[in-house]
């Protein structure tokens, strides 16, 4: 043992913890203890709580991305809602201001005849293996269409109410033979009878028959409906492109070039109702 505290290493040991006294009395002395040990400290534990922080601050977005789930969904909802109503009222819109340009376009007709009562409507449907141009329309009973009723477009007469449904109507136009009308030169005042024609059908006209032989009636000529039956007096038919002798040369024809462009028409005017109509039977 006494040759321990002769040793070297006793004298370097004794040395050493003289030193650490001294510096830690200084220490004690002067207050710079605690700064070096906060200093320490603060080194290992600040890079810890940067990480506390930003956990923290992920599992609280995540949590309040959940916990608003319901009042984000109703948000969507609302703004679903109302986008669906301002694509309604857009159509609205839409629907009105075509039935306004087509009640101006049809001004003129219902100025000249105040007695007739129209109801506008747009075609939805047409048969492709119809070589006539017949057409569906998406007005019916429901609205007050009957059987029989004149169709008319803003340019002139497209033909006649074939069949009534409750909320449409199929429609024969003047390029059909089974539509026949009385018609009149406007010029000649000749008479003759206006309906479809196999032979004319593909060049979009039809014929005006039992034009009397010394007809003066020309290419260019306007041709208008008689009145009776089942068209009201002076709708606009057409002009005629060609006059022509009927097969036994007892009378004359016209090929007449319609003013309704019947293959291309989007929407038609009904006269439902006209001063001097006359009831027509059942088909």
């Amino acid at each position: 043992m006494g040759d321990f505290f002769r040793s070297a290493k006793f004298k370097i040991l004794a040395g050493v913890f003289i030193v650490l006294l001294a510096f830690m009395l200084r220490a004690a002395w002067t207050g710079g203890l605690s700064p070096i040990i906060s200093s320490a400290v603060g080194f290992v534990v600040t890079p810890l709580q940067r990480v506390s922080a930003s956990i923290s601050d992920t599992v609280r977005g995540y949590f309040e991305r959940y916990t608003r789930a319901d009042e984000i969904a109703l948000e969507n909802e609302q703004l679903h809602a109302e986008v669906n109503e301002l694509r309604r009222q857009l159509v609205d819109y839409e629907q009105s201001k075509k039935e306004n340009e087509m009640l101006k376009q049809f001004l003129d007709l219902k100025e000249q005849n105040p007695d007739f009562v129209l109801e506008p409507a747009s075609v939805v449907a047409r048969d492709p293996n119809d070589r006539f141009y017949s057409f569906t329309i998406d007005k019916g009973s429901l609205n007050g269409v009957s059987l029989h009723d004149p169709v008319v477009s803003a340019d002139g007469l497209v033909g006649r109410v074939k069949e009534v449904g409750l909320n449409y109507s199929k429609v024969l136009t003047i390029l059909d033979v089974a539509v026949d009308a009385g018609a009149y030169d406007v010029r000649t005042r000749d008479i003759g009878i206006i309906g479809g024609s196999i032979d004319l059908v593909d060049k979009g006209y039809c014929k005006m028959s039992y034009l009397p032989r010394e007809s003066g009636a020309a290419a260019g000529d306007l041709v208008v409906t008689t009145g009776g039956g089942i068209f009201p007096k002076d709708l606009v038919i057409g002009r005629i492109t060609r006059i022509a002798d009927e097969a036994g040369g007892i009378s004359l024809y016209a090929e007449i070039e319609p003013a309704a462009d019947i293959p291309n028409l989007t929407d038609v005017m009904i006269i439902k109702a006209y001063d001097g109509q006359e009831e027509q039977p059942d088909e």
